[in-house]
C-alpha cells in the first residue's frame, strides 16, 4: 500500500487539533486551540472558510450536515454546515467536553467530559439525554457501536468501559491505560475506534499496541503491533470498508494494517516528528487526514489498495465470478511489491479446504467462536469466492455453527473495588486520603514531593503533622489516638501498615507490620483501642492501637470498605455476583468490648438500583449508615430489627445532574448530614480548601407535601433518630436526658396534633391507633380532646386504652422493682466500697486506664462539632425507689422514718442472709418478696437447666419474659401469695410514704418515669382516674 505523503500546512496555532471529512469526502474540517473551525476544499486551500465557536474548540465531529463542536464555554454547540450558521446548543457540561462524536447514522451525539461523565444527545430533540456515570476521572474518547446499541469509553482513570446506552449500564470495563489526574497529563489521548460496517471489533491502543476486542464476547481476540512503534499510540481509525487500522502515534509515526493478516502496510513519519493526535479517512478509502499538537495539518493520499479492496467484496455479490482472471488487476501488483504475493495467496487457499474451515489457526480471526451472526450470513453469501476476495473478513467467512449455546440473559455487573470511605480516588495526584470528624490527611505525589498531611479539625487532640511518604501509603485512617496507613505490596516489599500512636504515653509512638507475602491490604479502620484490616486473602486482622495483634477471622468474600467507631466494626464485602448493574454486597457489625458479638450477621446491603457504595461510616453517636452512588442515605434502624432506613437523598438538593455531595459526617443530635458539594464531578479538590455544607433529613414517606405526611415523617425522624439514647445508655455511656426528654415531649406533641387532625377528618379509628404510641398522661389530653370535640365513642375507647396503659405502667413497675431485688441479693459479698445502686450495663470503657483522659465516643465518624459529649456511665440509681430513698436522706425526718421502717423489717427476714451493703442497700434488700421474686425461686433451677450459659442478669431477664407469658390470674396468685397477711396494708403504706417526698422532686428527671412515681393513691383509684363518664 505505497502512498504518497503531502506537505504540511499550517491550520491552527499551536495545541490540539482535530480533523474530519464530510460525507461526501469534499470538505476537510479542522478545529484547533484558537477556537476557529476551518473547512478546507483541499489541502492547497489557501483561503478555507472559518467559523469563531470560543476561545478554545477541543473536539468537532460531522454529518448529515450538522457541524458538532466542543468549545471552552463547557457546551457542545451545533452548526449548519457548510454555510456555518448557529443551529443551537445541545448540551452542556460543568467542565469543558474532552471528545465527541456521531452515530452511524448521524441521529445522535455523545460527548465525554472532564466532570468524569458521558452523554448520549439526540440531535433532533436535544431534551432526550442519556447520562452515562461511572468513570472517575476525566474522559478521553468516545466511539459508537455502528448497530448503535453500546458506546465505548476510555478515561483517565484507567478503564475503557463498553455502555449499554438504553439501559445506560456497564457491559464491560478493562483496567488498559496508565491513570492520570487530566487530560493534559494523560500519556496517550487512547481515541477508541469501533469497526464500520461489520461491527465486530473494538480497537483500543494500548500504549504502542492495539488491542482488538470482539462485540458481544468482549473477548481480546487479537493484537496489532509493529518493530517500530515504540512509543504510545494516540489515536486509532478504522477504513470505510472496515478492513484496514491507521494509528498515529506520539512520536509522529503513523502505521496502517491488514486486519485480516495482521500485517503493517504502511508506515508513514511526521515530517517533523510532532505527535498525532487526529486521524480521518477519506469516505472512498483513499486518503488519511491527519493532526498534530502544533496545529498543523497533512494527508497521506494513494491508499487505492483499501478502494479496490472494498470493491472487490462487492462484485462477488453483483453478478457470479465466471473468470478468475478478471480479479486481478494493477492493484494486486501492488500488492505483490509490498510482499503479498500470489503465492502467499495460494497458500492460503490451500489452506481453505471445500469444507470452508480454516485450518491454519495462527490468525487471531480463525477461532470458532470469533463470528456473529451477521459474518456467518456473509460467508454462506460467498461460498466458493477467489482468494483475491478471501482476504477480506466477511468474504472468507465460512458458514459455521457456534459450539456453545448463547446466552442471552442478565449480565454479571463488574464487582467494585475496595475503597476508602472519606477518601478520593488514589491515581490523583493531590488527594483527601481521609476526611472525617477527627481531621482530614492529604495525600500529595507528584514530581516535587511525596508527602502526606494530617491535620485536625480540634487542634487541642493534636498539633498538624507533615508525613515523608516514603513507602507510598495509599490508605489512611484517622482517630482521637492514632494515624493508621497501608500500602500495596511490591516486587521486592510486602504490604505494609503503619500506625502512628500519637496519643501514646511512651516515647516510642509508631509501629509497623509487614503482611505475610502475597497479602495486601484492602480496607483499614480504627476504633477506640483497636485498629483492623482487611486484606486480599479474604481475612479481617484485628491490632491493638499499641501494635499488639489481636484476633483474625476470614469473610465471605472480598472486602469493599471498613469502618469503625467505638467498640464498634462495620465490614461490606461482596457476598456474590451482582447482575443487571447492580452490586451484591453483605454487611457485618461487630460490637467488641468484654462481650465481643456480632450484631448484623451477613445481611445483604440495600443499595439503589444500579448503584455502588459511595461512604460507609457512623454517625457521631455511633449509629451505622451509608451512601450509595445516587446519593442515598441509609441509617441502621436498631429498634426494628436492625433493618436500614433511607433518611435523605442528596440528589434532591442538587442543582445539576453532574453535581454532587461528598459526604464526611452524620450527626443525629442534631439532625445533620455534613457534606461537601462538588459541582460537576464527585469528589472535591484538595485546593483550595472546600467548605463543608449541612443537609437536611427526610424519611421518604408518602404525601409529604400535606400537612398530615408532614407530621408522619417529623414524628418517625424523631423516633429514629433517637434511637441513639438507649444504644449509648446500654452500652454504659451517660446521655444527656433533659435533651432525651425533649425529643419525647416533642413526639408526643406531634402525636396530638395528628391526633386532632384525624379527629377533624372524622377517622376516629386512626385516633384510636395514634393513642397507643402516647402515653398515658397524652391519653388523658385525647380523652379530654374526644369528649370536647363530642366524639363519646372515641372518647370511650381511649378511657379503655387509658386503662390499659396504667395496668401495663403497674405491671413493669413491680417487675422493675423485682429485678433490682434480685440482682440486689446476688451480689457478690466483700466488694471493696459500697456501691448506690446496682449498674445497669457492664461499662465498656471501665477497664480503660483511668489516667486517659475521657472523650467523647469516636472512630472514623467520632467526633461531632454539635453533637453530645458521651462520658463513661458513672453508676446511679436505676429504679424509682431507691432514688427516692436517696433523695429522702437529706432530710433528718425522712431519715427516721426511713431507719423506722428498716427495723422494723429486718425481724421478719432475719432467716435470710442480708448481703453485705450500705444501710441504704439492707433497707432496699429486706422489703416483702414481690410475687416474681417467689416465682423465680421456685424456677429458677429450670431456667439455668434449659440455658446454662446466662449470667445471673440474663437469667432474670429470661425468667421475666416467662413471668409475663403466664395468665393474669396466675401472677396475681403469686403476687397474694408474696405478700401474704398484712402485705397490701404495708404495700400501701410504703407507697404513700415514698410518693410523699419523693414523687415532685423525680418529675422533673424523665417524663418517662412519671407513671412510676406518682403512687399517692392505690391501684383502683388510680385506674378509675381514667374512666370515661358519659354523663
Amino acid at each position: 500500500m505505497p502512498c504518497e505523503r503531502m506537505p504540511m500546512r499550517y491550520g491552527h496555532s499551536e495545541g490540539h487539533t482535530e480533523v474530519c471529512f464530510d460525507d461526501s469526502g469534499k470538505f476537510l474540517v479542522t478545529c484547533g486551540n484558537d477556537g476557529d473551525v476551518r473547512i478546507w476544499e483541499s489541502l492547497d486551500d489557501d483561503d478555507p472558510k472559518f467559523i469563531t465557536v470560543g476561545e478554545k474548540v477541543y473536539s468537532v465531529a460531522l454529518k448529515n450536515g450538522k457541524l458538532v463542536t466542543a468549545s471552552s464555554n463547557n457546551t457542545v454547540q451545533v452548526h449548519t454546515f457548510p454555510d456555518g450558521d448557529p443551529d443551537g446548543i445541545l448540551t452542556r457540561f460543568t467542565t469543558n467536553a474532552t471528545h465527541i462524536t456521531f452515530n452511524s447514522s448521524g441521529t445522535r451525539v455523545a460527548a465525554g467530559s472532564s466532570d468524569f461523565m458521558v452523554k448520549v444527545v439526540d440531535v433532533a430533540d436535544s431534551s432526550q439525554q442519556k447520562t452515562l456515570r461511572g468513570h472517575e476521572a476525566p474522559v478521553l474518547s468516545v466511539t459508537f457501536d455502528p448497530k448503535d446499541e453500546y458506546l465505548a469509553s476510555s478515561s483517565c482513570d484507567g478503564s475503557v468501559v463498553v455502555w449499554n446506552i438504553e439501559e445506560q449500564s456497564q457491559v464491560k470495563s478493562w483496567n488498559l491505560l496508565q491513570k492520570s489526574s487530566d487530560i493534559t497529563n494523560a500519556t496517550s489521548l487512547c481515541r477508541l475506534s469501533w469497526q464500520n460496517q461489520m461491527a465486530k471489533f473494538l480497537a483500543v491502543p494500548v500504549d504502542s499496541k492495539v488491542h482488538l476486542y470482539e462485540r458481544g464476547s468482549w473477548d481480546q481476540v487479537g493484537t496489532l503491533s509493529d518493530d517500530q512503534l515504540t512509543q504510545p499510540i494516540n489515536v486509532v481509525s478504522w477504513s470505510p470498508c472496515g478492513r484496514f487500522l491507521a494509528a498515529g502515534c506520539i512520536g509522529g509515526l503513523m502505521t496502517v494494517w491488514d486486519v485480516d493478516n495482521r500485517l503493517c502496510v504502511e508506515r508513514q513519519k511526521h515530517e517533523k516528528g510532532f505527535t498525532v493526535c487526529s486521524l480521518a479517512w477519506h469516505p472512498s478509502g483513499h486518503q488519511i487526514a491527519y493532526t498534530d499538537t502544533e496545529g498543523s495539518l497533512g494527508l497521506l493520499d494513494g491508499l487505492s489498495s483499501a478502494s479496490s479492496t472494498s470493491n472487490s467484496t462487492k462484485a462477488p455479490i453483483n453478478k457470479p465470478v465466471k473468470n478468475y482472471d478478471d480479479l486481478f488487476d494493477d492493484d494486486d501488483d501492488q500488492l505483490m511489491d509490498e510482499g503479498l504475493t500470489d503465492e502467499d495467496d495460494d497458500d492460503d487457499d490451500y489452506l481453505m479446504p471445500a469444507t470452508g474451515r480454516v485450518r491454519n489457526r495462527g490468525t487471531f480471526l480463525d477461532d470458532d467462536n470469533s463470528m456473529d451472526t451477521g459474518s456467518l450470513r456473509l460467508g454462506q453469501d460467498k461460498d466458493g469466492d477467489d482468494d483475491a476476495s478471501s482476504a477480506v473478513v466477511p468474504a472468507a467467512a465460512p458458514p459455521q455453527i457456534p459450539l456453545r449455546p448463547i446466552y442471552e440473559g442478565p449480565l454479571p455487573t463488574p464487582p467494585q473495588k475496595a475503597f476508602q470511605p472519606g477518601s478520593t480516588p488514589a491515581h490523583l495526584t493531590h488527594r483527601f486520603m481521609m476526611w472525617n470528624s477527627v481531621g482530614i490527611i492529604r495525600g500529595y505525589n507528584d514530581e516535587q514531593d511525596n508527602a502526606i498531611d494530617v491535620e485536625f479539625h480540634d487542634t487541642a487532640v493534636h498539633h498538624a503533622m507533615h508525613l515523608t511518604n516514603s513507602l507510598g501509603h495509599t490508605m489512611a485512617d484517622l482517630s482521637q489516638e492514632a494515624v493508621l496507613l497501608a500500602c500495596p505490596s511490591t516486587e521486592e516489599l510486602a504490604s505494609k501498615l503503619q500506625c502512628l500512636h500519637f496519643s501514646s504515653w511512651d516515647t516510642n509512638k509508631d509501629w509497623m507490620v509487614d503482611l505475610p507475602p502475597g497479602e495486601d491490604v484492602r480496607a483499614l479502620c480504627l476504633g477506640r483501642g483497636w485498629a483492623a484490616v482487611a486484606t486480599s486473602s479474604l481475612m479481617v486482622r484485628l491490632f491493638s492501637v499499641g501494635g499488639a495483634q489481636r484476633e483474625v477471622f476470614s469473610l465471605p468474600g472480598p472486602v469493599v470498605c471498613m469502618s469503625g467507631h467505638g467498640e464498634q466494626l462495620l465490614i461490606v464485602y461482596h457476598r456474590a455476583a451482582g447482575f443487571d448493574g447492580d452490586q451484591a454486597l453483605g454487611v457485618q457489625l461487630l460490637q467488641f468490648g468484654e462481650r465481643k458479638r456480632q450484631v448484623v450477621h451477613g445481611e445483604p446491603l440495600p443499595l439503589s438500583p444500579k448503584a455502588h457504595l459511595s461512604w460507609v461510616g457512623f454517625t457521631a453517636e455511633g449509629t451505622p449508615c451509608f451512601v450509595d452512588s445516587e446519593g442515598v442515605v441509609r441509617m441502621l434502624n436498631r429498634s426494628l430489627g436492625n433493618t436500614w432506613t433511607p433518611v435523605c437523598n442528596t440528589r434532591e438538593t442538587c442543582k445539576s445532574k453532574s453535581d454532587h455531595y461528598w459526604v464526611v459526617g452524620v450527626h443525629e443530635n442534631p439532625q445533620q448530614l455534613r457534606c461537601i458539594p462538588c459541582k460537576g464531578s464527585r469528589y472535591p479538590p484538595t485546593l483550595p480548601r472546600p467548605a463543608v455544607a449541612i443537609l437536611p433529613f427526610k424519611i421518604p414517606l408518602c404525601q409529604t407535601t400535606t400537612e398530615k405526611g408532614q407530621m408522619e415523617e417529623q414524628f418517625w425522624r424523631s423516633v429514629l433518630f433517637h434511637n441513639h439514647y438507649s444504644f449509648l445508655s446500654s452500652s454504659g455511656y451517660e446521655i444527656d436526658e433533659e435533651a432525651q426528654n425533649q425529643s419525647h415531649k416533642e413526639q408526643q406533641e406531634l402525636l396530638m396534633k395528628m391526633f386532632a387532625l384525624s379527629c377533624k377528618l372524622e377517622r376516629e379509628f386512626r385516633c384510636v391507633e395514634l393513642a397507643e404510641l402516647m402515653t398515658q398522661n397524652v391519653v388523658t389530653l385525647a380523652i379530654r380532646y374526644a369528649s370536647r370535640s363530642r366524639r363519646m365513642a372515641l372518647a370511650q375507647r381511649l378511657s379503655e386504652i387509658a386503662l390499659e396503659k396504667a395496668s401495663q405502667s403497674r405491671e413493669e413497675e413491680e417487675e422493675e422493682e423485682a429485678e433490682f431485688n434480685s440482682v440486689g441479693s446476688f451480689q457478690v459479698p466483700g466488694s471493696g466500697k459500697p456501691s448506690p445502686g446496682p449498674a445497669r450495663v457492664t461499662n465498656i470503657l471501665d477497664n480503660m486506664s483511668s489516667s486517659r483522659k475521657p472523650g467523647p465516643l469516636s472512630g472514623s465518624a467520632g467526633k461531632g462539632s454539635k453533637g453530645p459529649v458521651l462520658k463513661p456511665l458513672a453508676p446511679r440509681p436505676k429504679t424509682k425507689t431507691q432514688s427516692t430513698l436517696l433523695q429522702m436522706s437529706g432530710s433528718k425526718s425522712a431519715d427516721r422514718k426511713v431507719n423506722a421502717e428498716v427495723n422494723a423489717k429486718t425481724p421478719s427476714q432475719a432467716d435470710q442472709p442480708p448481703p453485705l451493703a450500705t444501710p441504704t442497700e439492707d433497707s432496699e434488700n429486706t422489703r416483702p418478696k414481690t410475687g416474681f421474686q417467689l416465682w423465680l425461686e421456685e424456677n429458677r433451677k429450670s431456667i439455668t437447666a434449659d440455658c446454662p450459659d446466662l449470667e445471673e442478669t440474663e437469667v432474670i431477664k429470661e425468667a421475666m419474659g416467662r413471668f409475663r407469658t403466664l395468665t393474669a390470674e396466675e401472677r396475681m396468685s403469686w403476687t397474694e401469695r408474696a405478700k401474704g397477711p398484712g402485705g397490701d396494708a404495708g404495700d400501701l403504706k410504703k407507697r404513700k410514704r415514698e410518693g410523699g417526698d419523693g414523687a415532685e422532686n423525680d418529675v422533673a428527671e424523665t417524663d418517662q418515669n412519671n407513671a412510676k412515681k406518682k403512687k399517692s393513691v392505690d391501684a383502683s383509684s388510680k385506674l378509675s382516674a381514667f374512666a370515661f363518664n358519659k354523663n
